[in-house]
């Protein structure tokens, strides 16, 4: 089996609604994601011969999901008033909404399940929220 890694970063800002603890409070970190693709076989294409992906375009996907969550705001939907959601963005206030908490290990499984949307054979993701805490995503 082969494996390849890829990873890049972006600051993003959130709070846990419904968390007793300081992390209910909005914060940022500084988001890093660790792409782990496999394949048992390499390409035989002239261009992409011995190899399992393109490096390139393993990690020009994995940087446009990133880019996108950059120096925004990482919010639950549901999870703030309508009125502050409005407000906010009347201040032009770049924000992106999820249906899910914006938790680590809730990252890892959407940074898995985009890539996989994407063509790649996902083996793992790692999302660190800060250098030594970090949640895992892989399908067994």
């Amino acid at each position: 089996m082969y494996y390849l890694k890829s990873e890049q970063s972006f600051d993003a800002a959130h709070f846990l609604a419904d968390y007793e603890g300081k992390c209910r409070n909005l914060h940022g970190h500084r988001w890093r994601v660790v792409a782990e693709v496999k394949g048992d076989r390499l390409a035989q294409d002239p261009q992409h011969r011995g190899m399992l992906i393109d490096f390139g375009e393993l990690k020009q996907l994995l940087k446009d999901l990133c880019d996108h969550m950059d120096h925004c705001l990482i919010y639950e939907t549901g999870s703030m008033k309508e009125t502050t959601v409005r407000a906010m963005r009347e201040e032009n206030f770049r924000m992106i909404e999820l249906p899910f908490r914006p938790t680590a290990e809730n990252f890892a499984k959407y940074f898995f399940d985009c890539l996989k949307e994407n063509g790649l054979a996902v083996h793992r993701i790692e999302v660190y929220e800060t250098p030594g805490n970090c949640a895992i995503y892989e399908e067994t």
